[in-house]
């Protein structure tokens, strides 16, 4: 009985998984100016270039994740977004006030913990996947 469970346990996990990006990469172009001064205040050189290609790297890869198709592409744009993300956006130890360093911690956190999810997903490219487009 379980493994009749399990496409759907999987296709749920991808949904999950891919909410967050494909919303992120959406508000990217909604707020593009508010997005890239956020980045330039970080320091992020050629923010609104910056804020333009992750919009599109993590739009794009969220589809992919969620559709099955290209996985191993989609899950690596994900990942190749969070690593310098959570080091360019989330520097927790730049930050003197403890709530904002506690706050910039737990996203630098996250970014790690998703960006392991996505190497995750990406090892597991290889294998089928139910309710998927196509193959890796």
């Amino acid at each position: 009985m379980p493994e009749a469970l399990y496409p759907w346990i999987h296709l749920g996990g991808r949904v999950l998984f891919s909410m967050i990006f494909i919303m992120m990469g959406i508000t990217h172009f909604m707020k593009l100016n508010d997005m890239a001064s956020h980045a330039q205040s970080r320091g992020v050189p050629a923010p609104k270039a910056a804020t333009v290609v992750t919009g599109i790297m993590i739009l794009a890869g969220g589809l992919m994740v969620l559709l099955g198709w290209r996985r191993f592409i989609g899950a690596g744009l994900l990942a190749i977004f969070l690593i310098p993300n959570a080091f360019l956006m989330h520097a927790f130890w730049k930050e003197s006030d403890p709530m904002a360093k506690m706050t910039e911690m737990s996203h630098f956190m996250k970014d790690l913990a998703l960006a392991g999810a996505a190497l995750f997903v990406a090892y597991h490219a290889a294998y089928s996947w139910p309710m998927a487009i196509a193959g890796p």
